[in-house]
């Protein structure tokens, strides 16, 4: 297909299009002349995965091109692409210090070890764990540590799903394409369950309706 009927296929502008030729998010056409290339299927998949990681990913295009880079990393197994994929989308967080991040980071730790789980204390992962623990006990949220385990739980199926869902892919091209989209898009959709798990647990404990009494339909003004 021509760049016109890319654009249709794919409802990204053309401009668009060529921008992320530019920027190295698409790969080149087939050159037919000097003015003009064809494109594929693959072309189509990859501007959907790319619009799909900015809309819903928060990704940003420097971001996105540097994780399908090394993701296309030859010789590099599931496991490592994995780590990338991790390392790229995983916010950077500076360690802290003092007695105080040392008893999150132990905190860290033993939650992680009472699951039998592998880690790196020093990873991204390990540091962000860490530093949420440190937030959480200067605020006085204990209960959340009364409940670590029921968080650590969740995410241990979660993760399991990611896994079985990779695993049932077909062919290593389709299985590296999930690596990204269950890290990236993954986290978006437990994120969005969350909230909606979150508003009917609150609708359930702590009545319908919004602060402050007005409207809802448990309210009274229930819609017949």
């Amino acid at each position: 297909m021509r760049m016109a009927d890319l654009s249709r296929a794919t409802g990204v502008s053309v401009p668009m299009i060529k921008y992320y030729l530019r920027e190295g998010l698409l790969p080149a056409g087939e050159r037919t002349s000097p003015n003009q290339a064809r494109y594929g299927e693959g072309h189509v998949r990859r501007i959907r995965l790319v619009r799909a990681l900015a809309d819903y990913g928060g990704l940003s295009n420097a971001t996105i091109r540097e994780l399908l880079e090394r993701l296309g990393e030859p010789g590099a197994g599931l496991h490592k692409r994995l780590g990338l994929a991790h390392q790229a989308v995983m916010p950077r967080h500076e360690p802290g210090e003092g007695e105080r991040w040392e008893e999150a980071a132990r905190r860290a730790q033993e939650l992680i070890a009472r699951h039998g789980w592998e880690y790196d204390p020093d990873s991204p992962a390990m540091v962000a764990v860490t530093g949420v623990l440190f937030n959480l006990a200067e605020l006085g949220y204990q209960g959340t540590f009364d409940r670590l385990d029921a968080y650590a739980e969740a995410a241990g199926l979660t993760a399991e799903a990611d896994l079985d869902t990779l695993a049932a892919e077909s062919g290593l091209e389709r299985m590296v394409e999930y690596v990204v989209v269950g890290t990236v898009l993954g986290d978006a959709l437990v994120t969005a369950l969350r909230r909606v798990a979150q508003s009917n647990a609150s609708a359930r404990r702590f009545g319908g309706g919004t602060e402050g009494g007005e409207g809802g339909e448990e309210a009274g003004g229930g819609r017949g």
